[in-house]
């Protein structure tokens, strides 16, 4: 699990709240939300929001991978892409 507060998982943050916010902003959205039953997404919000953040971060989100709240999309990201990957090790 990476840390919090490094400047790269903030700004890591900021941009998936930024990407899942365009999905429904009627709806304040934390990084404990779950995406179906709070923010009312279905799968197909789901897989948009996958695009948007593999488009934008340029990694690759496998179908199996479990991601219910927003806080599973950051880890992931955080955990994948490559200036984040190498401050955790």
């Amino acid at each position: 699990m990476l840390p919090t507060t490094t400047p790269a998982v903030k700004s890591i943050e900021q941009q998936v709240l930024r990407i899942v916010s365009q999905r429904r902003p009627m709806r304040p959205v934390r990084l404990r939300s779950r995406l179906n039953h709070e923010l009312g997404f279905d799968q197909l919000d789901v897989v948009n929001i996958i695009l948007a953040l593999e488009q934008s971060f340029h990694i690759v989100i496998p179908d199996e991978v479990p991601l219910t709240t927003v806080s599973d999309f950051v880890a992931y990201v955080a955990e994948h892409t490559p200036e984040t990957a190498s401050q955790a090790a």
